[in-house]
Order: C-alpha cells, then structure tokens, then sequence
C-alpha cells in the first residue's frame, strides 16, 4: 500500500480517504519511513533556514482568541524607533528577514502600516515578511478599503511576503470554538489568493493540537492544496502545535501528542508532494530533539533562528528566543543532513 501511495504523492493523486487511512491504520514508522523518502526524492539532503527575527510590534489585540497566551501580557506598544533598533540589531548577527506583526487593535489601520512600512525599507535593506491574513483583514476594516486595495498598498510600501498565520483550524466549526471574532476560513482563503494574485507570497500554516480531529487537519491541509494548485503562491507549509501554557483553551486540552507532530509532518509531506515541497519544523514550538526527529519524517526546513519569539514564550513554550546558525547547522549535521542557508522565497544563500 505504501508503494502505492509514495506514486500517488508524486502524481498529485493523494485523497482524503488516503490521507485518513493513513494516520489512523497505517504503521507510523512506515508513514514516517514512506514521508522521508519522498522528502528525498522531492527536495534531497538539505535542510534549509533563514536567519530572522521576529517584531511583535504590539500585545494590545481586539480580537480574544481562547489560544492566546500573548494578549495583553506585557501590554506594549513598539515606537517606529524602537522597531528599527530592534532591526539594527538583528542585521548585526546577518539577519536578511524580518517577521513583522502583533496583536489587532481599532487605530492600526492602512495608513498606520504602510508609514511603518515605508520607513523601514528606507532605513533597512532587509526582506520584510509581515502581517497576516487577520490582520489585513482588520486593517481593511478600519480603513474601509477592500483587502485586495489594502494588500496593493501594502506591497507598494514595501511589504515583500506575508505570513501564512491565523489559519489555525481552516473549518469554521471549529474556529467557532477556539477564535469565534477571527476571520472566517473563505475570508482567511480570499486573503490569501489575493495576495498571490498581486504577487505577494505567503507561507502556508496551521496550528494543530486543540479540540480539532484527524478528519479537520486533512480538510485543511487539502484546502490549502487547492489553493496552491490554483496560485502557486505558498513558499512552504509550517505545522504548529498547540501549546496550552496562560490560556483559556489550554484549561480543556492538553495538546498534541509526540506521535500525533510527527505524522503532521509525515502526513503534510504525502498529501502535499511536488505541490508544496518545503515543509518546516517549527523548533520554537517543539523543541531542538523532536526537531531532529521531525526533518526525518518528511520535512525539510527548519525555520530562522527568530532571535525572539514572544508569542510562543508566552503560551509555555521553553524553547522560545534565539537559535543561532551555528547551532542550527550542528543540529542538521548531526542527523547526516546539509544545513542550507536560504532567503524568505528559499532562494539558496
């Protein structure tokens, strides 16, 4: 059966009914042994990463999902100055990328951002990889522009990528449960293709681990498949498991199992073949040694060094900060793989 679905992946032929059968009946060490060996056959030995940063310009947020452990934890705001010291320092230890977003609030609105951005890109020669599907949204809201006229701003400002985050679970019942004032999972899409259309690439994300089933992690990872099909727009697809510390929805569950990240992994590598090839290991989230473990079941890429990661700090995740690329490429070797520096469109470095 593996055989025949190691030719499927590759063919784009994967169903649901695959996928499903696959991480409820299947051998996981053949699920995991089948995701690695398509991971060699698409994209070889290397590993690759970005040397980033993470700016989480506020922690002020409108919008209450019960996952969020960052609103309001420290209750700042970051100046345009204190934004670009924060860049000054992370070019010093060659950062090419920055991740720019934060929290939702009414006053942040098209004008707010594209000063922000305009000014950054004339201070800094730098990628900068910025907001999400949410946040264009709100913004759009508050500025009562179309998010196609706000993303257009957004790209003439500077804003070069856009983060594939606030997917979450992308079926609305169960966004109805964990982040009921978000956008809904077409508005989340609608977002996403327009930005692809105007020539933004985005990544591709989702936050598993909650109170969604198997049957909800493969209709998103398959819509997401379908959107990729359509706009080629998504650099790669980045699992991120639910971490439970300081918030509401960690009172009702206890995350994701050991087992249950790596078939993600495995799993997302099978359903998304030739279509999505880059898949990433969030080492924030699950740590240096499960991180090893994950680049052999299926995936490729191991993020940036993000310097700093608030977010994920803040919902109890021990591993949050900074991993430098020297430790990065140790960790790679020592698992008989090529550590690959690369650019935010995994452009080769």
């Amino acid at each position: 059966m593996l055989e025949e679905i190691y030719n499927k992946s590759l063919d784009n032929e994967i169903t649901r009914k695959d996928a499903l059968k696959l991480v409820r009946s299947t051998n996981q060490f053949e699920l995991f042994d089948t995701a690695d060996k398509l991971r060699q056959e698409i994209v070889g030995e290397k590993v690759t990463y970005v040397v980033n940063k993470a700016i989480d310009i506020t922690d002020n947020c409108m919008i209450g999902c019960k996952f969020c452990s960052f609103r309001n934890h420290e209750n700042y705001h970051m100046t345009g100055e204190e934004i670009s010291e924060s860049i000054v320092q992370a070019k010093s230890v060659g950062a090419t990328e920055i991740c720019l977003f934060g929290g939702i609030t009414k006053d942040m609105d098209i004008n707010y951002y594209c000063d922000l951005i305009k000014d950054i890109k004339e201070e800094h020669e730098i990628c900068l990889h910025a907001l999400s599907p949410a946040e264009i949204y709100q913004t759009a809201k508050n500025s009562n522009i179309t998010t196609y006229d706000a993303l257009k701003q957004l790209k003439e400002a500077g804003m070069d990528t856009m983060t594939g985050a606030s997917a979450e679970i992308l079926v609305d019942s169960i966004r109805k449960q964990i982040c009921p004032n978000k956008l809904s999972t077409q508005e989340w899409a609608n977002v996403v293709k327009e930005a692809h259309e105007l020539g933004i690439p985005t990544t591709s994300t989702m936050m598993y681990g909650s109170v969604e089933t198997w049957d909800d992690r493969i209709e998103h990872m398959f819509l997401l498949k379908e959107i990729q099909e359509e706009t080629k727009g998504f650099t790669e697809f980045v699992p991120m498991t639910f971490l439970g510390g300081n918030n509401e929805l960690g009172k009702i569950s206890n995350g994701a199992t050991g087992i249950e990240d790596l078939k993600i992994h495995a799993i997302s590598r099978i359903i998304f073949g030739n279509i999505i090839p880059n898949i990433q290991v969030s080492w924030v989230k699950l740590g240096l040694r499960m991180t090893q473990v994950a680049l052999t079941c299926g995936a490729n890429d191991i993020g940036g060094t993000m310097i700093e990661d608030k977010i994920s700090t803040a919902a109890g995740g021990g591993y949050g900060g900074y991993l430098p690329a020297d430790k990065i490429k140790q960790l790679v070797l020592d698992i008989g793989r090529i550590p690959q520096e690369r650019t935010t469109k995994y452009e080769l470095i």
